[in-house]
């Protein structure tokens, strides 16, 4: 994935947004367990019940500008592994 323009965060947000689109309807029990499993660490990152946004930047850039260095290589290799399973497996 290239550099954001806006920097890092923004780079991370855009991931989240399209980890929600492709886990959007999407049935997990289908899945091998490890395939799950980061999914599950995906959502967890992306979770956002705690952020309070107060001037509009977004949940997700702020959640991702929260994040420790090894949280975002740990969310970078949960999305890469994730994502070379599927084109092990389903592709």
């Amino acid at each position: 994935m290239l550099p954001h323009f806006e920097g890092e965060a923004h780079a991370i947000k855009n991931a989240f947004h399209e980890c929600s689109l492709a886990f959007n309807q999407f049935d997990e029990s289908q899945l091998e367990e490890k395939a799950r499993e980061w999914i599950c660490k995906i959502k967890k990152f992306m979770n956002t019940t705690s952020i309070t946004d107060n001037f509009g930047e977004g949940q997700w850039v702020i959640k991702a500008q929260n994040l420790s260095k090894d949280e975002q290589l740990e969310l970078s290799d949960s999305i890469d592994e994730l994502a070379h399973w599927f084109n092990r497996y389903r592709g």
